[in-house]
């Protein structure tokens, strides 16, 4: 399968280390390909804090990161973007703001915010919505938990990808303990049967705090096919 111009970077829920994948991600690609990221909404951070495209930048190397709204509380961005009686970007904007980064550059990588089907407009629409929007090729990346009940979780978003007709690329596990429980180690052999989906990489627990120069050497090798045959 060869990689498509976007794509759009997803979890099962939130707090799966969506953003340290994203990071891994445009690390590895980022070594023979022009990348950019974009993260549609951020949430639960102040103007002068440093939000999840920040902390791309600084794990993966890469310079073109973007962020759309940015928002206080904590919260799904709609909500938050309500309780803060702030006016969030369409969709169809932030397809906008994807076609022009892909003009120059190879690949864009979009981080959503917590699951699937977080809304991140007024109009409650996600990230589903905003790859229908696109006019270039695009796939989802689906970061799910290591621990139980990620294959309930990981087999639920899947199923309402393939309900929109969304291409998936596979799964990443975003967070892998060094010392593997039974449902760590079990889960880990059972989501390919599960979900149907590939499983294209584990990223270690802890990746996130490994030092920036380390972080890029190291993320090539926890991605496999497509991603390492890009």
């Amino acid at each position: 399968m060869s990689l498509p111009r976007v794509m759009i970077v997803t979890g099962t829920d939130t707090e799966v280390g969506k953003t340290v994948v994203t990071a891994a991600l445009a690390a590895t690609l980022a070594r023979q390909r022009t990348v950019a990221m974009l993260k549609p909404a951020q949430t639960g951070v102040g103007p002068h804090d440093a939000g999840d495209a920040d902390e791309v930048r600084r794990l993966s190397g890469v310079d073109s990161v973007h962020e759309g709204a940015r928002l206080r509380d904590p919260l799904a961005p709609t909500t938050a973007a309500r309780r803060e009686g702030m006016a969030l970007p369409s969709v169809l904007e932030h397809a906008q703001k994807v076609h022009t980064l892909a003009a120059s550059h190879d690949v864009v990588l979009v981080e959503g915010s917590g699951g699937l089907l977080v809304g991140l407009d007024g109009h409650g629409a996600g990230l589903p919505e905003l790859a229908a929007e696109l006019e270039l090729p695009c796939g989802f990346v689906v970061v799910a938990r290591a621990g139980l009940g990620t294959l309930n979780h990981s087999g639920l978003t899947l199923e309402a990808l393939r309900r929109r007709g969304h291409l998936v690329l596979g799964l990443v596990v975003g967070s892998v303990p060094q010392t593997r429980g039974l449902a760590e180690q079990t889960n880990l052999e059972s989501l390919e049967a599960v979900t149907g989906a590939p499983l294209i990489g584990c990223v270690p627990a802890g990746a996130g705090s490994l030092p920036a120069d380390e972080f890029r050497s190291a993320a090539p090798s926890w991605f496999g096919p497509p991603i390492t045959t890009a």
